[in-house]
């Protein structure tokens, strides 16, 4: 069953998240209302995943940057889509929960070309803050205003955010979402992200403690 929330496009509304339309969506994980909104900042599409009551406080919660490579493509040499899943499956586990997943976030916000760019770098021996830096781009140019107004559209109050990033947590405050507790989204390490992971660790202050686990469990 679709339920219209109006023409986003031709809206008279100029900035942030408007609604556009809700829809049942069933997946291997479980079934999630897939709620559609209109980013009049960037214009661009997003869309929240949304399983059970959320409203109010406390609902589990994944903002999740878009990653082609990762999340389509199954690509090793970085987490983002075995964090996909584990996120889902822990909203399913929990009962209730939402996942909002973030259109132009690729590469930590400087597209899908510079990322590969970057990638390229990064076999040549420099980590993913020297790539990007070599580059003459941001190490991590996201947004995360969309986000915050999504989850205000959704009557979330408060969230128990999945994420190991805590800039990420830092950015809900910012605008305007509590964040009651940060909950770790690990996942197994593989040879060919483990350099990768430990850059995240070091230089971009991401809670990985299971990198130290025996050997590195690579």
């Amino acid at each position: 069953m679709i339920e219209s929330d109006g023409a986003h496009r031709d809206s008279a509304r100029s900035t942030g998240a408007e609604r556009a339309t809700t829809v049942q969506l069933s997946t291997e994980h479980g079934v999630f209302r897939a709620v559609g909104y209109w980013d009049h900042n960037r214009r661009d599409e997003q869309i929240a995943l949304v399983y059970g009551d959320i409203e109010g406080d406390d609902a589990l919660t994944r903002v999740h940057s878009e990653c082609l490579t990762g999340d389509t493509f199954g690509s090793n040499h970085c987490e983002c889509g075995d964090q996909l899943s584990a996120a889902l499956r822990a909203i399913v586990g929990e009962g209730r929960g939402v996942l909002i997943y973030l259109r132009g976030h690729e590469g930590r916000g400087i597209g899908l070309l510079a990322k590969l760019r970057a990638m390229q770098l990064q076999a040549e021996g420099l980590d993913t803050v020297e790539a990007n830096i070599a580059l003459g781009l941001p190490v991590d140019a996201r947004n995360y205003q969309v986000a915050a107004e999504i989850l205000h559209d959704l009557g979330v109050r408060s969230v128990r955010l999945l994420s190991n990033n805590p800039r990420k947590r830092e950015a809900l405050l910012q605008h305007g979402i509590k964040v009651t507790e940060q909950v770790p989204l690990l996942t197994e390490p593989r040879e060919e992200n483990l350099v990768y992971l430990r850059t995240k660790r070091e230089r971009l202050g991401h809670h990985l403690p299971h990198l130290d686990d025996g050997a590195d469990r690579s």
